[in-house]
């Protein structure tokens, strides 16, 4: 019997994607404009943490939110409405990510000249949006705690690549069996220089500690 060929593959399919990613940081880093890159499952609470950040945020730091979904435009309004910002909506056309050269498409689309922040809502899933470099300057995820603690194990790549992990919905951890501390351990197993930060949007509780994580990261990234 003929034996099947076996062929490694050495260079990354997604090389391309990083170049363009590369490029793009630097093109944003040049015009002090940070990119935050925000993931997440669906229903984790992004926009509504969002809502809440941004109006914190609004007067201190010139913000827009890129919102990207696979369908509809309901994120983009509710942010818009809640917060008065620059607001754009993304449709990927059924692709579960988007990858830099459709950030750059969509920031096309933005008015930067007198912008500070944006912030990519990228699409609700916990794989796919891991794997593509989006230009952006931090990445952050939310996890809520109906998700189970046990998350960092099952989607690695997702925390790897997070600066920021906000824990979200910590008002029904009881009723969830939920172990922040538990939580916290297994995320640093994959990524132990990642910021953890509990929160609950709905009642705004730990928000602000998220906002003024964001706000030093984009003081610093314009100096």
């Amino acid at each position: 019997m003929e034996q099947i060929k076996i062929i490694e593959i050495k260079k990354s399919v997604f090389a391309e994607n990083d170049k363009d990613a590369d490029a793009l940081r630097q093109e944003l880093k040049s015009r002090g404009v940070f990119l935050l890159n925000l993931m997440s499952a669906p229903g984790s609470g992004k926009t509504t943490t969002l809502i809440k950040t941004i109006n914190l945020l609004k007067d201190m730091l010139r913000i827009a939110v890129m919102e990207a979904d696979i369908d509809s435009d309901v994120d983009a309004v509710k942010i818009k409405e809640a917060t008065g910002i620059q607001s754009i909506q993304l449709h990927t056309g059924g692709m579960c990510h988007l990858d830099a050269e459709m950030t750059r498409q969509g920031l096309d689309n933005l008015d930067l000249k007198d912008v500070d922040l944006v912030i990519l809502e990228n699409v609700g899933n916990l794989v796919c949006p891991a794997e593509f470099d989006t230009g952006s300057a931090c990445n952050a995820m939310i996890l809520s705690v109906p998700e189970g603690h046990d998350k960092p194990l099952k989607y690695p790549l997702m925390f790897s690549v997070c600066d920021l992990v906000v824990i979200n919905k910590m008002d029904v951890a009881p009723y969830f069996d939920f172990d922040l501390d538990k939580c916290k351990e297994y995320i640093h197993m994959r990524n132990p220089k990642a910021r953890v930060i509990p929160i609950c949007a709905k009642t705004g509780e730990g928000v602000e500690s998220f906002a003024e994580w964001l706000q030093k990261q984009v003081i610093d990234w314009k100096n």
